[in-house]
């Protein structure tokens, strides 16, 4: 072997081990420092003081907006590596704001008394570092607010290049006297070192006294698994519905809303799947839902569009993933997806309309 080549593989090795080492460091660091929350943890309210919240709302119709807002980052300039598209982040900052605000100007013109929103940035390097929690407090003024996070990670290593640095949850506002919120953690289906850095998934349950009663408002906001093999939606679904029946099973009412990553069995089929290497969503189960219990859903427009692609109506991949469940007790006045033609997010709002009877 010639001495040239003898230097070469020692390079090479070098190299190798030198990648080594720095794989180990970093795996060791995102163990070390790895997002582990509780089961459960009582999450802030915070109050406006100056404001006075709804409380007369026994038979009243209350109206709840669902949203995923992307984290200002998915609007219809965008796609997502996840969904095969190109690109970890779309854009610049500026995007993002002009996102947010469209966003905010949707959840305004609703007019609801409940808005459950899902993907909420703080300062995740994937928004550019857009303060939006704070942002949507700041412009929400007259509601109460709660933040449950899903997904903090001081460094995502992946794709190329990474993610970086994010902080993620989820957001409820409410008109309404809710003074009690509640993050519940969901099974996490990834192993380590995958899990290390990845999403944390739970449910935001917020309470609300009843004036003129001694039952509670319970809402519960949820944004399921989306990138697994299917086993982590159903095992988090499952919970849901233990959750669910347990507040019911004390006299509340119950509603839960937000993006469930999967199709709601009246809507299968409505958006003909186009690729079969697209994203598939999974399917609720009719077979979970109890007695008097109700899917609430819309599939006249599209609640989601697939990250493929910049969006393009007449070829985009759409589905009906977000919604509501209402327990025995609430009833229906009407439900429907808002077409905002996915501008500022890959998702629609859905706006739910009900009575507490």
């Amino acid at each position: 072997m010639s001495k040239g080549i003898k230097t070469v593989l020692r390079i090479f090795g070098v190299f190798i081990a030198a990648v080594l080492v720095f794989a180990i460091v970093l795996i060791g660091w995102l163990t070390i420092t790895e997002f582990k929350p509780e089961p459960e943890k009582t999450v802030p309210v915070e109050i406006n003081e100056c404001l006075e919240p709804k409380k007369d709302v026994l038979g009243k119709t209350l109206r709840v907006l669902t949203f995923n807002i992307g984290y200002g980052n998915l609007g219809k300039e965008s796609d997502f590596f996840m969904d095969g598209g190109e690109n970890v982040r779309n854009g610049d900052k500026e995007l993002v704001l002009k996102n947010l605000e469209g966003v905010l100007n949707e959840i305004k013109n609703a007019d609801a008394d409940i808005i459950l929103i899902q993907e909420v940035d703080r300062g995740s390097a994937r928004s550019f570092k857009t303060a939006q929690f704070g942002k949507i407090k700041e412009e929400m003024e007259g509601f109460r607010a709660a933040w449950a996070a899903n997904y903090i990670c001081d460094f995502v290593p992946f794709p190329w290049p990474p993610i970086g640095s994010v902080n993620s949850g989820i957001v409820t506002l409410s008109e309404l006297d809710m003074t009690v919120g509640n993050r519940i953690s969901l099974p996490c289906p990834f192993k380590w070192p995958v899990s290390a850095a990845n999403l944390k998934r739970c449910l935001l349950v917020t309470y609300t006294d009843i004036e003129g009663t001694d039952k509670q408002l319970v809402t519960v906001n949820l944004h399921l698994e989306a990138y697994d093999d299917g086993e982590g939606k159903i095992a988090q679904t499952k919970m849901l519905w233990e959750v669910l029946e347990s507040e019911y099973a004390k006299g509340n009412y119950v509603i839960a809303g937000g993006d469930f990553n999967q199709t709601f069995p009246g809507a299968v089929g409505k958006y003909q799947l186009k690729d079969p290497d697209f994203w598939t969503p999974g399917v609720l189960s009719e077979e979970d839902v109890p007695e008097g219990w109700s899917y609430v859903f819309d599939d006249s427009v599209p609640t989601c569009r697939l990250l493929n692609k910049p969006y393009d109506k007449e070829s985009a991949q759409h589905y009906v993933i977000d919604g509501f469940i209402i327990s025995p007790n609430v009833e229906l006045v009407s439900v429907g997806t808002v077409d905002a033609g996915f501008e500022f997010s890959d998702h629609n709002p859905v706006l739910m309309e009900i009575v507490l009877k």
